[in-house]
């Protein structure tokens, strides 16, 4: 089995970060004789990503025992990768230009649909255009992003910790007006490469995957297995972010915390197995980390979102 976790390199990792990626590392040592764990960089957006960025996070990561079965893959360096499979849907005649506004998406999104598509979905308004339609907007500066075209597919998965879970595909942008690949496309084709077949991550990306499933069938790759692990939220039930206070590996170092407590934080929110540090002394993460890895299993995973308190991080457990 080989997973992987792949944060963007635009800030430090908070708790529910490396909540998710030690899922992903647990996940991927319970089968210890073949499993293998990736990291691989998402850093499409050359404005925020930095390799700053990326080394603390590989060195916050390996504060707590999870180090990469190999190097470290970068999506920026693999563009021509995601264009070679975005080139295969164009020739499929699955590839449309979109000159259409951040503002017109947005409002076209959010306006009432009747032709049985979900509320949010992209309305198609550049499928049909003529080539003078297009070249009238590329006359108004208009750059082009490259859309998929689709018919309203619905496709299901049975997530790993959320269950069955369904959804309908629409015209996912595949290449973004600034010729940078999207997201959608990227991550499958990078999963597909790596040979990545168990994908862990926040449930906050499920409703993406429906559309992601759909590029693996028109691309002909095997979609791998997913779990969507619940989100860590503030106290005012918005997800976990900077405006809640010290969620970062440094900010808890300041406030007293070791590496083996933030380890034990994190595993008793999932509900998984945590060791008493009073019966193994001194308590390394390895320790904390090889007790979770052996009794490890999807099935007995918290399911609830955790609600985090930052003022409840303001000393370590053993000041309390």
């Amino acid at each position: 089995m080989t997973g992987r976790f792949a944060p963007s390199p635009t800030g430090p990792l908070h708790l529910g970060n490396l909540r998710t990626a030690l899922v992903s590392w647990l996940a991927a040592r319970r089968t210890a004789a073949t499993g293998r764990w990736l990291v691989r960089m998402e850093d499409l957006d050359p404005v925020t990503s930095s390799r700053d960025h990326e080394v603390r996070q590989l060195r916050d990561l390996a504060r707590l025992g999870m180090s990469p079965d190999g190097e470290v893959v970068r999506q920026s360096e693999r563009f021509h990768l995601h264009r070679e499979a975005i080139a295969r849907l164009d020739a499929d005649g699955l590839v449309y230009r979109c000159y259409c506004t951040r503002r017109e998406i947005r409002e076209a999104a959010s306006a009432p649909h009747d032709d049985g598509r979900p509320d949010g979905t992209y309305p198609g308004t550049c499928r049909e255009l003529t080539a003078h339609a297009r070249h009238q907007r590329e006359q108004q500066g208009r750059r082009a992003a490259l859309r998929l075209r689709t018919e309203g597919e619905i496709h299901e998965f049975d997530d790993l910790v959320l269950g069955l879970v369904r959804g309908t595909v629409d015209d996912v942008v595949l290449q973004r007006n600034d010729g940078v690949p999207a997201y959608n496309l990227a991550v499958v084709v990078d999963d597909h490469l790596q040979g990545v077949d168990q994908v862990v991550r926040g449930d906050d990306l499920a409703s993406s995957t429906p559309r992601q499933l759909h590029l693996h069938r028109l691309l002909g790759f095997a979609p791998p297995a997913y779990a969507h692990v619940p989100l860590v939220l503030g106290p005012d039930g918005q997800r976990l972010a900077k405006r809640h206070g010290a969620v970062t590996l440094d900010d808890l170092a300041a406030a007293g915390w070791d590496d083996v407590s933030v380890a034990r934080l994190l595993l008793g929110s999932l509900g998984l197995a945590v060791p008493d540090p009073s019966r193994i002394e001194p308590l390394r993460v390895t320790d904390v980390l090889d007790a979770a890895s052996a009794t490890f299993s999807f099935a007995t995973l918290a399911r609830e979102r955790w609600v985090l308190d930052p003022a409840a991080l303001d000393a370590p457990p053993a000041h309390r």
